[in-house]
């Protein structure tokens, strides 16, 4: 039995938390929470699966201070498994470590059972190839006693030669082997070469003889909740492997503010930041390489797209002045880099590094991204783009103008702060329908792709079990949920009384919807609660209101199409999302995914070096639109919450859809009935 005033638990990503008595072992509370922490040898600290990770200071967020004795002192077993396989720096054994006091505790993706499905697939795209780094096979002069030049003077005079490329340089670890190099290949040898801008070409890497083992970069969407990574070959285009994992910043603030207040009230904070992302960067290459079959050392060159507290923490630099208005970058514009310039051990020192530009500081570089894979610029009709994660980019133009502005939607939407929440992993729901008669639900999950009422779902799911539900799953499940007349228009979920349902039951004052009971098999119960429902309210109303508020800017009250991207885009119906109220109302064939167009953006720039010199163009058209400081921004939220909306109407929808007119606040059950009726047409 607990009271208040046992120790808070707080894990993180899954947001889930709970009061524990002093000596609790880490493991049993996240057992008892529900919470993904891994574990083969029953708590023995032999196995090592559930490695955790405890952050200290101040989290204003969650108000707690964590202090450095918050968890039990390094024990024995824990120094065995030390010495016999060494574990990361700020590591513990869930199993060892016991609750001391209030806590923050980061379960990394590798001690979690159920791992992360990348989400952010590659999009298919044809794209022009002109990369900044190209491969030339040259053959260079003997040194000669009477004629005396350096290597790389001859080699330069090669390239000249043979290429007609001059004024080259090499980067100072090319340099250091490049003798050697050219001794091995009898005076012939291949040179990568990156040329971009009007810099000089700089030789990155060199072999003997002729390569031909592939030349390769990364495309990487450096994300708030998930860092996604593309491989691609700089000869052909084509992607390799794409893998990701999540931003293990997580820990220190599951959205951005909470970070910016992580780095103001915890001194080194900020640095605490940037090394947890680039150790999560050098993970993250290590593991596509191994996917692809390739040495890291072939990823010569990286492009970073990523929104600005991510992109000032990925450079090292403190994000204070982003949290505070007038929200000013420390820069706005493109960088081309080293690995070597910002600690990314895994790739070759001399591997280029690009970072697209920023278009304002809530509008990052992921929202050029956007603009230079979907270029609304170039649009007849006024497309409204959005790309949704737990920091949302939206875009909003046509041939005549471009508008932008960022929304804090937090990570709801990706499965974070959900009750039964949690990422997209095999045997996580990630689509439902309510039967609107009986309100009996069936959903399909993650790895089968049969839907739970067929035949065969449940001996293809017998290894995964029916774990959780997804950012895809809980929002189509709060809008089947408003079709159906579980879920009134302002939120609120009827009792097993008003709606006819013994899956209505009651949770505290308020009531909850039962998707799936697996308790009495010791397995989970996978609810949508009403705070569930706040969450994803608060999500999409501040999505909506960004939305709103470019259309204010534009005059316009309604329109053309509408382009979902991001993981977001790519599995979420666009009836759910009109339903929710995430989108502004139009026909549904209006309604398009554009997959992972940050992801796009990124490849686009890997792939064609002309490519950057047009987004660094474009960004400096596009009107910036910051919704922190816009007052018809809490008016347009407010009108949001209601599912669809209080005061927009939703004449599209109507077309396709009745929703069920109940109410849940005076005890009455409205037309008691809430059944829906789809039309046909």
């Amino acid at each position: 039995m607990t009271n208040t005033q046992d120790p808070l638990v707080i894990f993180t990503p899954s947001g889930k938390r709970g009061r524990f008595a002093v000596g609790t072992p880490v493991l049993t509370a996240a057992r008892q929470l529900g919470v993904d922490l891994d574990s083969v040898c029953g708590g023995r600290g032999i196995c090592s699966k559930c490695q955790i990770t405890p952050a200290y200071g101040d989290f204003s967020k969650h108000g707690v201070h964590v202090a450095l004795d918050a968890l039990s002192e390094w024990n024995n077993v824990e120094q065995r498994y030390q010495d016999k396989r060494g574990l990361k720096a700020g590591r513990r054994l869930g199993c060892q470590a016991t609750v001391q006091g209030d806590v923050v505790i980061d379960v990394p993706p590798e001690s979690q059972v159920h791992r992360q499905v990348v989400r952010k697939a590659a999009s298919a795209r044809v794209i022009e190839m002109d990369p900044a780094t190209r491969l030339f096979y040259i053959e260079v002069d003997e040194p000669d006693m009477h004629e005396p030049t350096g290597d790389l003077e001859r080699v330069a005079r090669a390239l000249k030669a043979q290429w007609d490329i001059a004024d080259i340089t090499a980067e100072f670890s090319v340099l250091r082997t490049l003798q050697t190099v050219l001794r091995k290949g009898a005076w012939k040898i291949t040179v990568a070469l990156h040329k971009a801008g009007d810099s000089a070409p700089r030789i990155t890497a060199a072999w003997p003889g002729l390569h031909e083992g592939g030349l390769y970069g990364l495309a990487i969407d450096l994300g708030s909740t998930t860092i996604a990574a593309h491989l691609t070959s700089l000869e052909t285009g084509l992607v390799a492997a794409s893998s990701g994992i999540m931003n293990p910043q997580i820990r220190f603030g599951e959205d951005l503010m909470s970070r910016v207040s992580y780095a103001m009230m915890n001194p080194g904070g900020d640095q605490e930041m940037t090394r947890a992302v680039r150790e999560a960067l050098d993970t993250l290459t290590l593991d596509i390489a191994r996917d692809a079959g390739i040495a890291p050392s072939l990823i010569l060159e990286t492009v970073f797209v990523c929104n600005p507290v991510m992109h000032h923490l990925l450079l090292g630099i403190d994000p204070v002045e982003l949290g505070q208005a007038p929200f000013a970058l420390a820069t706005s514009k493109s960088l081309s880099l080293s690995a070597s310039d910002l600690d990314l051990t895994a790739l070759p020192a001399s591997a280029q590094i690009y970072v697209l530009p920023c278009i304002a500081g809530h509008v990052g570089a992921d929202a050029a991204a956007v603009a230079l894979s979907e270029e609304p610029g170039k649009s007849e009709d006024l497309a409204l783009i959005v790309d949704v994660g737990t920091n949302a980019e939206i875009l909003l133009g046509d041939k005549s103008r471009v508008l932008a502005c960022s929304s804090p939607t937090g990570p709801a939407f990706e499965g974070a702060q959900i009750s039964s929440g949690q990422r997209a992993a095999p045997g996580a729901i990630e689509a439902i329908r309510i039967d609107p008669v009986t309100k009996e639900p069936r959903f399909r999950v993650i790895g089968c792709e049969k839907w739970s009422d067929e035949d065969g779902f449940w001996d293809e799911t017998a290894q995964s079990g029916i774990t959780g539900i997804c950012g895809s799953g809980i929002i189509e499940a709060v809008a089947e949920m408003r079709i159906a007349g579980l879920l009134d228009s302002k939120g609120l979920i009827g009792s097993a009384e008003q709606t006819g349902t013994a899956r209505s039951i009651p949770e505290g004052r308020t009531h909850a919807y039962l998707i799936h009971d697996a308790s009495a098999e010791g397995g989970p119960r996978i609810t949508v609660t009403q705070g569930d429902i706040r969450a994803i309210q608060l999500a999409k109303s501040a999505l909506y209101a960004g939305a709103r508020l470019l259309m204010d800017e534009r005059g316009v009250d309604k329109v053309d199409r509408v382009v979902l991207a991001g993981a977001f885009g790519a599995h979420i119906s666009p009836l759910h999302a009109m339903v929710l109220g995430m989108i502004p109302d139009v026909p549904l064939d209006k309604v398009t995914s554009a997959g992972n167009a940050a992801g796009t953006g990124a490849r686009i720039a890997l792939c064609n070096v002309g490519a950057r010199r047009e987004i660094e163009r474009v960004v400096r058209e596009i009107t910036k639109v910051e919704t922190a400081i816009e007052p018809k921004f809490q008016e347009h939220f407010v009108n949001a919450n209601a599912i669809p909306h209080a005061t927009d109407p939703f004449p599209e929808l109507g077309k396709i859809t009745t929703l069920p007119n109940v109410s849940f606040n005076t005890g009455s059950g409205g037309d008691g009935g809430g059944r829906r009726r789809r039309k046909r047409g």
